[in-house]
């Protein structure tokens, strides 16, 4: 079977060595076993998202995302661009969409992209992982290609803020989408559908300024997996996965709690799945390690 293409766009915190290098070794063994070909955009650089919404302003912010897209174009030309970081998504998404409605801006962009001897025409479509895998794979899809059930798992699917506004995943609520659900049940584990803070922010704007509003966010949302029975939460979120798991046990020395609940990511468990080991899983670079999950894989 041909291998559907896919212009490739890692992100900063995904690359190699990088804080969620874990996600794009699952990603790279999840997308193998579905026949996805990522193809990495030479040369791609930041995305912006964080420092570019600054004192930039709006154009180097643009221009910077632009250059991603042109650089796709020019070296991937009819492949979609995809993202797994949803900062990325959204930084170029917007990008994309902004720069095809106003004309005046996709020139000025285009003038400040000469300099680097490229143009944007504006044919690229920034998508989401999960996009690609409910959109082209499909849940029926997903579920084929699984060789070893992750039967006896009761997972809470975290969302997050950004894969879930202002685009969202196209057909699903805002208020609660069901696409983590689905995905946890296609694997053949159970899916907390009642979990009530998956679409809560997990404060990572505020981790350092304001720490403690921040914990109260990441409390609220693993106090509520422990609350509806879950094992482990799942998301698609970097920043998310890195927050939530990170700040346990900050929260343990200050409030007394005992938390010890495992974050993982859907690629994660897709990866263990479809018959990936612990390390092709990235499950070896947790914090919390999730080790029902461990013992799957090692079956």
């Amino acid at each position: 079977m041909a291998k559907k293409q896919y212009a490739f766009y890692p992100g900063c915190s995904s690359q190699k060595g990088a804080s969620a290098s874990n996600y794009l070794t699952s990603l790279g063994v999840m997308c193998n076993k579905l026949d996805i070909q990522l193809n990495e955009i030479p040369d791609w650089n930041c995305c912006g998202a964080s420092i570019g919404y600054a004192e930039g302003g709006e154009l180097p912010r643009l221009a910077i995302s632009a250059r991603n897209l042109a650089l796709v174009e020019q070296h991937l030309p009819g492949q979609d661009m995809v993202s797994g970081c949803p900062a990325c998504w959204l930084a170029s998404r917007e990008t994309a969409e902004r720069l095809n409605q106003h004309s005046d801006l996709m020139a000025e962009t285009n003038e400040a992209l000469k300099e680097v001897g490229l143009n944007l025409k504006g044919s690229v479509k920034p998508r989401h992982m999960v996009e690609v895998l409910i959109e082209d794979i499909g849940f029926a899809g997903m579920k084929d290609a699984v060789v070893k059930p992750l039967e006896g798992l009761k997972i809470a699917g975290y969302v997050g803020c950004q894969t879930n506004r202002p685009f969202g995943i196209a057909g699903e609520s805002f208020e609660n989408p069901q696409y983590l659900d689905r995905m946890v049940e296609a694997m053949g584990a159970e899916a907390i559908t009642s979990y009530d803070q998956k679409v809560t922010c997990c404060g990572g704007a505020l981790a350092f300024s304001e720490p403690d509003k921040s914990q109260k966010q990441i409390r609220d949302i693993v106090e509520s997996a422990y609350d509806h029975g879950a094992e482990m939460i799942v998301t698609p979120c970097q920043l998310c996965q890195a927050n939530v798991e990170i700040y346990q046990s900050e929260i343990n020395k200050k409030q007394g709690t005992q938390f010890t609940m495992p974050v993982v990511y859907y690629s994660q468990l897709l990866t263990v799945a479809y018959g990936g080991s612990t390390k092709e899983a990235g499950l070896n670079g947790q914090l919390i390690r999730a080790d029902k999950l461990e013992k799957l894989a090692g079956k």
